[in-house]
């Protein structure tokens, strides 16, 4: 089972990839576009730790949290 801090982890390390192929001149233009249209839409690194800690921080009651606030 996935934990939280690594589900963030890999969140954020996804849009870090994102970025990569983004600037990879290597790559065909199709998927160096492909990239950048799907960061315009993608959380940044602050945005899904925000989102652990809000999560981390409910008190409706639930026993676990989809995101972390951390990666550690």
């Amino acid at each position: 089972m996935t934990m939280p801090n690594e589900r963030t982890r890999a969140i954020i390390q996804t849009r870090d990839f994102l970025v990569d192929l983004s600037r990879d001149k290597s790559l065909p233009e199709a998927v160096r576009t492909e990239a950048r249209r799907l960061l315009r839409h993608y959380p940044t690194a602050d945005e899904v730790l925000l989102a652990g800690k809000i999560e981390e921080q409910r008190e409706d009651g639930l026993p676990w949290a989809f995101l972390s606030s951390s990666i550690d």
